[in-house]
């Protein structure tokens, strides 16, 4: 179930490309370290702008995504995707990935294949699971990259398990036993990104934000209207300054000043911090890793 789908003539599958399939991925596995990656860079100063103006920047349609990342920033790749079972969803994308030498296996929400008509639904998180599965299987790094509008409303998606899958992805993320890094890219939106973010680390871009409902939503609540969501987002406290101050992630990666006008250079320092915390985790005791994880998650929202 990957995307290399031009190598299966006649149901049945070329002898050269699953030799260079599995050429390629034997790279990614074990390839070379690569190039040096600074373990202090200097902190960037991240300027104090109203959270609605982020929240708009992160609906920019130009603004880079995870295919982004993998063109600008990966140094091997080897496109997967399935859940194993004959489901594959087209707002989601999974990938086996080196990131500066760092082997991955790269699952994210895709912002490219999302529309106000189409978001994730269960398949898009059984999915997410997988990815997990065959990291801890590998024996290598998860990193999770969070873009989406949110998960699927749907009466359909309900009844396919969506609620279920959101738990589930939590449960397995948490308790998973390999390294694991989230990247907040660009919209978190809703029980579709919180499920792809109890990490060990937690990164976000400078304009991107999390939130269990937009601004939008929470103003119809509150407000019974849509005109008060720049008030509601700063209320909220979900842009990148207010998760990094309440403990919800953990570093910011600055935007010059608008992802979307600079792509190579955004997608490549979102490389370099990934590339930088695998570093770090990798060479942690799993079990202090994992101890770490746990008690993270356990204290996140207590008063400090």
């Amino acid at each position: 179930e990957n995307l290399y789908n031009s190598g299966v003539i006649d149901g049945v599958v070329s002898p050269k490309w699953l030799r260079h399939l599995v050429h390629r991925a034997l790279r990614v596995m074990t390839g070379e370290a690569g190039q040096w990656v600074d373990q202090n860079p200097e902190p960037a100063d991240i300027p104090d702008v109203p959270a609605w103006q982020s929240v708009m920047l992160s609906r920019r349609a130009d603004r880079p995504g995870i295919r982004q990342l993998l063109r600008y920033a990966a140094t091997e790749q080897v496109p997967l995707s399935g859940t194993g079972q004959g489901e594959a969803d087209k707002t989601v994308l999974v990938s086996l990935a080196r990131f500066r030498g760092a082997p991955c296996v790269l699952f994210g929400q895709d912002r490219s294949g999302q529309s106000p008509e189409h978001t994730m639904g269960p398949a898009a998180l059984r999915e997410a699971r997988r990815a997990m599965k065959l990291a801890e299987e590998l024996r290598i790094p998860l990193v999770l990259v969070i873009d989406t509008l949110g998960a699927s409303l749907s009466k359909e998606a309900e009844e396919k398990g969506l609620a279920p899958e959101i738990a589930r992805c939590l449960a397995d993320l948490v308790t998973l036993d390999t390294a694991t890094v989230s990247v907040l890219l660009g919209q978190g939106t809703g029980g579709g990104a919180l499920a792809l973010l109890p990490a060990d680390r937690v990164l976000s871009a400078q304009n991107g934000w999390l939130a269990p409902l937009p601004p939008e939503g929470a103003s119809a609540i509150v407000h019974r209207d849509t005109t008060h969501a720049p008030q509601m987002a700063a209320a909220q406290g979900i842009r990148s300054l207010d998760l990094l101050r309440d403990g919800v992630i953990d570093a910011i990666i600055p935007e010059s000043p608008d992802a979307a006008d600079e792509p190579i250079g955004f997608s490549k320092r979102v490389g370099e911090a990934i590339a930088r915390e695998l570093a770090s985790l990798v060479d942690q005791p799993a079990a202090d890793r994992y101890a770490a994880r746990i008690a993270r998650y356990r204290n996140l929202g207590l008063p400090r």
